[in-house]
């Protein structure tokens, strides 16, 4: 009984996380992870929820692969992967609830900004010194904390992305980002059996999921969408700033 209540609190949890990443692109990380981990431990919780990353956004690049712009996933992937070695430096050297307050007060403080109207300066075409700033910036949260999309937004909010465009771009960003993240785990020990065995368990509903978060991001439009976005990133720094507070 136990072992049947552990695993519905956890499916449920994935779905739910699931149809989130559908839905915005991003952000189930911050969904699944602290939920999953009141029912398992930490070091399972975590490689799981990258499983199923990579595994909605495989589902999300077949599905709608001529909506991702290659050119800009390809640039913040390279700068991404540079940024990370940074990020797992910055986690190491300096005082985690002190970051964790610095970058959650920015986060919060630019969204709210967004959320007022004002709007992010168009980019026309790529442009070489935003893919690097968002990219490395990207891959600094990543390494640091597993959030890499805030400044994955301010790209695609610059680009003025559709709704579509924004989800299917960012899931090639992370089925290359996540991938790379399981070669870290499986090199360290933590793709256990426990961790397989949740994740196949979790796929029935990993992809009705990811269907579900399809037709909701389909509704998405414009301006609309992206004010979803910003506030979805106010949760992300409130989040942060809870964690720096309580330790």
């Amino acid at each position: 009984m136990l072992i049947n209540t552990i695993t519905t609190h956890i499916l449920l949890i994935i779905f739910i996380a699931t149809v989130f990443r559908s839905a915005f692109g991003f952000g189930e990380s911050l969904v699944a992870v602290p939920l999953l981990a009141l029912w398992i431990p930490l070091n399972v919780a975590v490689p799981l929820s990258v499983l199923i990353s990579v595994s909605i956004a495989g589902i999300v690049v077949v599905q709608d692969w001529r909506k991702i712009h290659f050119r800009s996933a390809g640039g913040l992937i390279l700068y991404t992967l540079i940024g990370i070695p940074l990020g797992l430096l910055l986690l190491i050297n300096f005082n985690e609830q002190i970051v964790r307050a610095v970058l959650g007060t920015v986060i919060v403080a630019f969204a709210t900004y967004l959320l007022t109207g004002k709007q992010l300066k168009e980019l026309k075409t790529e442009n070489r010194a935003w893919l690097f700033g968002c990219g490395l910036l990207a891959g600094i949260f990543g390494g640091a904390y597993g959030i890499n999309g805030p400044p994955l937004v301010i790209y695609g909010a610059k680009k003025r992305w559709s709704a579509q465009h924004f989800r299917a771009t960012l899931q090639g960003y992370f089925l290359v980002a996540s991938m790379v993240g399981l070669v870290g785990y499986w090199l360290t020990g933590l793709l256990v059996p426990v961790v397989i065995h949740y994740y196949l368990l979790s796929l029935p509903v990993t992809l009705p999921a990811v269907f579900i978060g399809r037709a909701i991001n389909n509704r998405l439009h414009g301006e609309s969408f992206f004010k979803y976005v910003y506030v979805v990133l106010i949760g992300i720094g409130v989040f942060l700033l809870v964690k720096a507070i309580i330790g």
